[in-house]
């Protein structure tokens, strides 16, 4: 929650409650629209979309922004005269004929052109091609304006798909979401609008957001869905009403008496999208009713093309990512329940999900030997998308009693259960399945337990689960299997700071992992040997493993492992027994590439980790950078919310030592709004807050030793580089003038700077 200056987080907020704005979220629409229309060149404009979706209005809407003359002037429309609209007429769309001809009339007296309004040209009322041809043809001044499921089909027409109203990214809402920018989703406000109307008083609060914005996230943000939900919060509470339709949202029915039968019920809206769908469309959509919105065409086959564009035609499905490489689609609601609804009657829900799982097991099958090498990236790029669909089809694997099957999706999403931090879903998995799968099974989900646990941030279980999955290992005779489970225990042992133990491990670990052949795990294992090597004093040894380590995993294009090699050099460079003073170039260059690495894996499970290293090194080596370091600490935080891991407790005191000295320095206020800027970050705006920092210069420590400022002397020095005078500072840090000068000295000669500008220089250059 975004806090503003002097704001306190115990302060009381008054709810938000928007006014009724009538057409809620159009404003661009309308926008376009009002052009098109007012331009001569067109002629006919369509209005497609799904059925709910607001094109009525819409169209209405436009109408009379576009009718100056109902007033009888077009004064002020910015219309050269004779190009106004001068009159709107409601056509009959299956036989717009009759009062066609008296307005065309009484428009052309005028000098001005007539707009026919043709509103749902579906079904039995969809006219010919050939008549709306006719209608134009009428005179020169006519233009038609028509709402429709699919396009009309006439040379020249203009369409204007309208969408569903924005909805909450990811459909969340928790504790660090601005309330202000959620309630201004137009999804959101268009329910909290209609809800007031059944229930006076009612507005989106800290209590009832989450299930807000799950309610509109879940109708897809369709208007008439959403007016159907919030006439029910009469009865129920918001979250009440989203555990009660997540699973069948077509049970919402009502509305206003006079609402089109279409518009009574989610179940009569969706029947009227999918009325006359050709045989070819409606199978597609039956099988692709039971895919998780945002699915990539590994969902289809080369024949559903056609299909595929006649379903976008009619906004019965939905491009949801036209910029990736790669489109991806979701089966919008009321259409993904209703034909879900269907295949249950007919008992082929079933089928179809078993025909779901099989797509994905064959998806994760082929992305498991391609995620340790130069696709890396892609792959866990084409998982991470399609992360929704793979649990879905885990789930119902497991479910049907195909236990191995859902081991081997397990253990093929190795690398996404840490890069995407699905950390406890993927412990829980592990747990769920080991008991009912072959030994060699077990002993993998055993592992790959004791692996997702550490990156939790509890080594000491992952420890047990590793020596566990060990020893009974061992008894299948497996060398490799073996030697992959020593190197984690090694791994694990080092995060509980069991240096000779570690060691211990991955000694034998690395040689038998080169001896079998397994160049990845190998490598990995090496830049983990490295830092145990370090931790015991072994300074030179560590190095030339580390080099070892990092140019193998550059030459196979493991992103992951290279990742954890940059973390380790800069480990190395703040630390050395042969060393007297921290090499900090060098570790803010180890942990910038480190990030860089992340961004391209958006790897969630190591990100926080990064993050909160490089705040601690640019707090030391910058101070002026403080609110920087609030940011991306307080984003690290946020992301270890999410995936439920934990810093160690010798790390998480230096982070809240630096908060607090920091919060000291800053205050409140400048404290606080830092904070709420760095929980509104997400991963990708974590990386980029990193790396905008000014990278420290080669070969000086500016922030160690002798260089670093005091609080006192960084409080001056900021003042100093916005100008003021030594009495300016003295007195507005009641201070006396001859205090003052001996700080500027003091800071000058710690900044090697030899005016007042360069001290401006020197601090500007970090804020």
């Amino acid at each position: 929650m975004l806090l503003t200056h002097g704001a306190r987080p115990d302060a009381a907020r008054a709810p938000r409650r928007p006014a009724d704005t009538g057409l809620i979220g159009r404003t661009e629409e309308l926008r376009v629209l009002d052009e098109w229309l007012r331009d001569p060149a067109v002629r006919l404009v369509t209005l497609t979309g799904a059925p709910g979706a607001g094109k009525s209005r819409l169209a209405g809407a436009a109408a009379e922004a576009v009718a100056p003359a109902r007033t009888g002037s077009t004064a002020g429309s910015g219309v050269v005269p004779g190009a106004g609209v001068t009159a709107v007429v409601d056509c009959d769309p299956a036989d717009p004929g009759a009062a066609v001809a008296a307005s065309v009339r009484a428009g052309a007296a005028g000098g001005g052109r007539v707009l026919l309004l043709l509103d749902g040209c579906d079904h039995e009322a969809r006219p010919a091609p050939v008549d709306v041809t006719r209608l134009l043809d009428t005179g020169p001044g006519v233009v038609v304006l028509a709402t429709a499921l699919e396009p009309l089909g006439v040379l020249g027409e203009r369409l204007f798909p309208v969408p569903p109203l924005p909805v909450p990214p990811d459909g969340e809402y928790d504790e660090d979401t601005d309330l202000e920018r959620l309630c201004a989703v137009p999804s959101v406000e268009l329910f909290t609008v209609c809800a007031a109307r059944a229930r006076p008083g009612f507005a989106v609060t800290e209590e009832n957001g989450r299930a807000v914005a799950g309610l509109c996230a879940l109708l897809d943000g369709l208007p008439a869905a959403l007016e159907l939900a919030a006439a029910r919060t009469r009865w129920y509470e918001p979250a009440t009403l989203l555990s009660r339709l997540r699973d069948r949202p077509g049970q919402l029915y009502g509305g206003p008496a006079g609402a089109p039968e279409r518009h009574r019920s989610l179940t009569a809206l969706a029947e009227y999208g999918c009325r006359g769908l050709p045989d070819a469309e409606r199978a597609l959509l039956d099988r692709l009713c039971v895919y998780r919105p945002g699915f990539g065409t590994h969902a289809l086959d080369r024949a559903d093309e056609p299909a595929v564009d006649g379903l976008l035609d009619r906004g019965v499905l939905a491009l949801t990512d036209r910029a990736g490489a790669e489109p991806r689609y979701a089966v919008r609601e009321p259409f993904r329940s209703y034909r879900g609804a269907a295949l249950e009657g007919r008992g082929e829900l079933t089928a179809a999900r078993d025909e779901h799982a099989e797509r994905y097991h064959r998806l994760v099958t082929a992305a498991a030997p391609r995620l340790a090498g130069t696709e890396q990236a892609r792959w866990l790029a084409v998982l991470g998308a399609e992360t929704a669909n793979v649990l879905a089809a885990l789930e119902h694997s497991h479910a049907r009693g195909a236990t191995e099957r859902a081991a081997t999706l397990v253990l093929g999403c190795r690398q996404m259960w840490p890069a995407r931090g699905l950390l406890r879903e993927g412990v829980a998995w592990c747990d769920r399945l080991a008991a009912g799968v072959p030994q060699a099974a077990a002993v993998r989900l055993n592992d790959l337990g004791g692996e997702l646990t550490a990156a939790l941030g509890d080594p000491v279980e992952a420890v047990r689960r590793h020596r566990t999955a060990l020893a009974d290992g061992k008894r299948l005779g497996d060398r490799g299997l073996s030697a992959r489970i020593t190197a984690h225990l090694g791994a694990a042992l080092l995060a509980t700071g069991d240096a000779p133990g570690a060691l211990a491990s991955l000694e034998p670990a690395v040689a038998a992992l080169e001896a079998v052949g397994a160049a990845g795990p190998a490598a990995r294992a090496t830049t983990t040997l490295a830092a145990a090597q370090h931790a015991l004093g072994h300074s030179r040894r560590a190095a030339d493993l580390l080099d070892r380590g990092t140019a193998a995993l550059r030459r196979l294009g493991d992103l992951r492992g290279l990742t954890e090699a940059r973390y380790v050099a800069a480990l190395l460079a703040m630390s050395s027994p042969d060393r007297p003073d921290p090499d900090e170039p060098a570790a803010d260059a180890a942990l910038r590439e480190a990030l860089e690495l992340c961004r391209d894996t958006v790897d969630l499970s190591v990100l926080p980790r990064l993050a909160e290293d490089f705040a601690l090194l640019v707090l030391r080596r910058t101070p002026a950078q403080q609110p920087r370091v609030v940011r991306l600490i307080t984003a690290a935080r946020t992301l270890r919310r999410r995936t439920g891991s934990t810093p160690p407790p010798a790390h998480r005191a230096a982070l809240e030592e630096a908060l607090t000295g920091i919060r000291s320095r800053l205050g409140w206020s400048p404290y606080a709004l830092a904070g709420a800027e760095g929980r509104a970050l997400d991963a990708t705006g974590l990386i980029a807050e990193a790396l905008s920092a000014p990278p420290a210069p080669p070969g000086k420590a500016t922030g160690t030793g002798e260089k670093r400022l005091t609080a006192r002397q960084l409080q001056v020095a900021l003042l100093v580089s916005e100008g003021l005078t030594n009495r300016q500072i003295a007195a507005r840090l009641d201070l006396s003038e001859w205090t003052v000068v001996n700080h500027v000295r003091q800071i000058m000669r710690r900044l090697d700077c030899a005016s007042r500008v360069q001290v401006a220089w020197a601090i500007g250059k970090w804020t």
